[in-house]
């Protein structure tokens, strides 16, 4: 009976609950669309390409292991098992080969070297060397913007696992350049931004590759380029290739071309094949392989195999791989990509959550609110309690049941395109395969019935409770909220509060940035149970200025005080909004703001190199160091180290002369003590107070690879934000990384540009900057990494904008019979459009100041957390841009249902609606 009564009241008041569903079918789909990252994060799949031949690959753990054991009282003890990646690529010593190799059922065992080979151009045809000249005819800033390594250490940052930016092209044809010298070298137009790598040919089965044309490569200076490759680019065998890997780049003849076989050609990745020497030299890993497949003998099963192996290399840092887990032992940054996803969507699906609560509940009470005439009179003619519970109950079912469905529908290409959008910006690379599951367009629905079932009783609450008499008199004069209602506001008040307290504490931006948003939300539901008192409070305080604007004013100050609750509804989506958004945008700024201000006043370098593609080579900076004028280079590479299983951004720097270069301002220690050992460490107060250390103390941590070491702190610096919490010797810290080419050098001394330009003639890609155009091309990075979380974060701002207009419609639409009676009382419709725009702005400015304070004090609270310093970085211009956003939505949401509603003749529509 409930049930057949829901769906007429739905039939009947399609307006009504149009917003309703509005409000579930946008929180449905950005529900499914996160909880499809989520997913993709804890199960996406990673194919395996170089490895496609090898059914069993060894490789290295590329975990650090943490056991503890608790002791508990009753003489049992609890074992803790706790693992975490390593940034950079673990290695396997190379006698595993042997080991393998005797096995039983092991027909083949390849050895794997993989390192960084990134093709740059061809030389020039007279065989000369590279040019300094840029190869793509662009401007030295230009390139150097196109960088893929940073000058900040906060902004150099990576996330788990230690995926990097992949290397952009360096040879991008320019269409206003002008013919090249012979003497020049030729740029390779059309090299693709994948990542490339380099390989010794012995391992070309291992996927395997066959040689198209030429032969393999037996000099040093040969190479055999995948198929790709040289069809992009009109390569053919005896041309000549300049790749820059570990070492400074340097020519190589194309011996021949290879291509896989039996298959297509490599998606996901550039392979160069190098001699067996020629890879050993430039993988700089001496006595050690990359991976080593496996092949079984003929009539060997590979369970079985595959047992052995781990046997065989029980109590070794060995892990096996079969299927589909030999994709993440290939692409180490797909593998740590999925704990970003997952970190990435569950924040952003945790936060759409408690925002879709918020909208929707404020939505159905809204919708109640509006009909609390009609509900009265179902009280006044013996309806119970239960059975108006049931009613509303089921309505919202309904509502929720075909919002959901739509949403889920519309969330699953909203998923995709996420993804898509998130491997654009090098956010998570391309090998980690979207998977679309059931599991978020169940949770998703689920979700939206519960809380559609949820936001209904909630709001139908009173209504249900009260005497039938109340009911009616209620229906005539808005009532003050209930105290519960009151207890609930202060309560979340209170702890909007206590998070943004907590928040000045933290130090880690990974601590931080959840408790931001949650802060806001918290903070918007207090406003959204005290919204009557708040909004009656304005009201006394916006009375003069509404009074002077003429009749509409004073309608608007009546009607605000009225209708406290109506108006209260109206203002928490657009508090929420506005606060949300000033938080998202302005929380970067005031980090990356804050870290630049610390690199600015530690570099005292006058010159800085950039590289256009994977890094500044050590060759490079040793022939700056002899340029005239220069007093000192120092070398600056980056990675993530572990200490502990806590993940520390660490920074290798050249010792000699580094005081002429960088100034951390070494708070206790000195800076002697660290560049004259070669077992030292500098450590910024930050990390120094986590981990209880001081000058003297030994540090012990895990670097990029995962290899322990033991250190001693020399000096404790201020400057961690702009540096990075661990500074270590260069080359230490280099030779565990996959890329150890500088980030950037930094150049001390009189030399001009020229002079040092002229020194890097043979290093094609390199740039001489300023330190002044340094800090600005940072500042552009910044905000490119900015945009995945302005993206992550826009979706949740743009379904609270839907909220708004949403919330602002509802409102105006349902006030036809007041409209009415105002026009039948002697109001024109440009007093009562006039009082309807006077409505909009008071609520917006009461929305505005709570909104604005709300993100003031959560991000005063970020800055002292992360900064020391209570000084956000908030920009008046994108502010003002923030609230004529606001504004203007909420004068189109009220003008447009307004004009609509003042069509209806007034007698007419006042006798419609007795």
């Amino acid at each position: 009976m409930m049930l057949r009564y829901a769906l007429q009241t739905i039939r009947d008041r399609k307006g009504g609950f149009l917003g309703a569903f509005l409000a579930l079918m946008c929180a449905a789909a950005l529900i499914t669309a996160c909880g499809t990252l989520l997913e993709t994060g804890l199960r996406g799949r990673i194919a395996t390409e170089r490895y496609a031949a090898a059914p069993l690959v060894v490789s290295a753990d590329q975990n650090v292991h943490r056991t503890t054991v608790k002791h508990k009282g009753n003489g049992k003890t609890k074992v803790k098992h706790k693992a975490k990646p390593v940034a950079e690529r673990a290695w396997l010593p190379a006698d595993i080969l042997d080991r393998v190799s005797a096995l039983e059922g092991v027909g083949k065992a390849v050895p794997e070297l993989t390192f960084m080979a990134q093709p740059v151009s061809s030389p020039p045809v007279g065989g000369q060397s590279a040019s300094s000249r840029p190869v793509s005819g662009r401007s030295a800033s230009s390139q150097a913007a196109t960088s893929s390594r940073p000058t900040s250490g906060q902004a150099a940052g990576r996330g788990e696992g230690g995926a990097r930016s992949e290397p952009r092209p360096l040879a991008e044809p320019h269409p206003q350049s002008e013919p090249r010298p012979r003497s020049e070298p030729r740029p390779l137009a059309h090299l693709s931004a994948r990542p490339s790598y380099g390989h010794s040919w012995a391992s070309a089965p291992l996927t395997p590759f066959r040689l198209v044309a030429g032969r393999a490569p037996s000099a040093d200076d040969d190479v055999v380029i995948d198929r790709v490759l040289a069809g992009q680019n009109g390569l053919k065998p005896g041309d000549r290739l300049i790749v820059q890997s570990t070492r400074a780049p340097r020519p190589y003849r194309i011996s021949g071309i290879a291509a896989p076989a039996g298959q297509r050609d490599l998606r996901q990745q550039t392979s160069l094949f190098f001699s067996s020497g020629e890879a050993e030299r430039l993988a700089a890993r001496p006595g050690r392989i990359t991976a080593l497949g496996v092949t079984p003998a003929p009539g060997t099963d590979l369970a079985r195999l595959k047992q052995r192996v781990e046997q065989a290399l029980k109590g070794t840092s060995a892990q096996v791989a079969t299927g589909e887990d030999r994709g993440p032992v290939e692409f180490l940054d797909a593998a740590g990509a999925r704990i970003k996803l997952v970190s990435m969507g569950g924040a952003m699906g945790g936060t759409s959550l408690l925002v879709a609560i918020l909208v929707v509940v404020g939505t159905f009470a809204l919708s109640i609110q509006q009909r609390h005439r009609e509900l009265a009179l179902l009280r006044a003619i013996a309806a119970t309690p239960g059975q108006i519970r049931r009613l509303l109950g089921r309505e919202a079912l309904v509502v929720g049941a075909a919002a959901g469905v739509l949403g889920v529908l519309a969330g699953l290409p909203l998923a995709d395109w996420l993804h898509g959008r998130f491997i654009d910006m090098g956010a998570i690379p391309v090998t980690l395969e979207r998977t679309a599951g059931v599991f978020p367009a169940c949770a998703a629905l689920v979700v939206t019935l519960v809380g559609a079932w949820a936001a209904a009783r909630i709001s139908g609450r009173r209504i249900a409770r009260i005497r039938p008499a109340e009911a009616m008199a209620e229906s005539a004069v808005e009532r003050g909220p209930a105290r519960g209602r009151i207890v609930a506001g202060l309560v979340l008040l209170a702890g909007g509060a206590a998070l943004v307290g907590v928040l000045s504490v933290l130090r880690t931006e990974a601590a931080a940035t959840p408790v931001t948003f949650l802060a806001v939300v918290v903070s918007a539901t207090a406003v959204s149970l005290l919204g009557p008192y708040l909004v009656r409070f304005a009201s006394v305080l916006l009375a003069g200025p509404l009074r002077a604007a003429g009749a509409g004013g004073s309608l608007a100050t009546a009607n605000i005080r009225g209708n406290s609750a109506r108006m209260a509804s109206v203002v928490t989506p657009l508090t929420l909004l506005i606060g949300m958004t000033c938080t998202v945008l302005f929380v970067q700024p005031t980090l990356g703001d804050a870290a630049r201000a610390q690199a600015r006043d530690g570099v005292r370098a006058t010159w800085v190199l950039a590289a256009q593609g994977p890094g500044v080579p050590s060759e490079a900076a040793g022939a700056v160091r002899g340029a005239p004028g220069v007093t000192a280079a120092t070398e600056i590479v980056r990675t993530t180290v572990r200490v502990g299983l806590d993940k520390y951004q660490a920074q290798g720097v050249t010792q000699a002369g580094l005081a002429r270069t960088w100034d951390p301002d070494v708070t206790s220690g000195s800076l002697t003590a660290f560049t004259h050992g070669h077992d030292t460490a500098a450590i910024s107060e930050l990390a120094a107070d986590r981990l209880g250390l001081r000058p003297g103390s030994e540090l012990r941590l895990h670097l990029g690879d995962g290899t322990p070491a033991s250190l001693t702190v020399a000096a404790v610096y201020r400057r961690g934000l702009g540096f990075g919490d661990l500074t270590l010797p260069h080359d230490l810290l280099a030779r565990h990384m996959d890329n150890p080419l500088a980030a950037t050098v930094l150049v001390a001394g009189h030399g001009s540009r020229d002079e040092l330009t002229a020194a890097l003639q043979r290093f094609p890609g390199l740039s001489v900057l300023s330190a002044e155009t340094a800090d600005r091309l940072q500042a552009d990075r910044q905000q490119e990494n900015a945009a995945v979380n302005y993206l992550a974060m826009g979706l949740i701002l743009a379904f609270t904008a839907i909220a708004v207009v949403n919330t602002l419609a509802m409102s105006v639409s349902e006030r036809i019979r007041e409209f009415a009676m105002l026009r039948l009382a002697g109001a024109t419709r440009r007093q009562v459009l006039r009082m309807l725009r006077a409505e909009a702005l008071s609520v917006l400015l009461i929305s505005t100041a709570l909104g604005s304070g709300i993100a003031l004090a959560v991000l005063t609270a970020f800055s002292i957390g992360m900064t020391g310093g209570a000084a956000p970085s908030v920009l008046p211009l994108l502010y003002a841009t923030v609230v004529g956003a606001a504004a203007l939505l909420a004068l189109a949401a009220t003008a447009l249902p307004g004009r609509l509603a003042l069509r209806a003749r007034p007698a007419e529509t006042a006798m419609s609606r007795q």
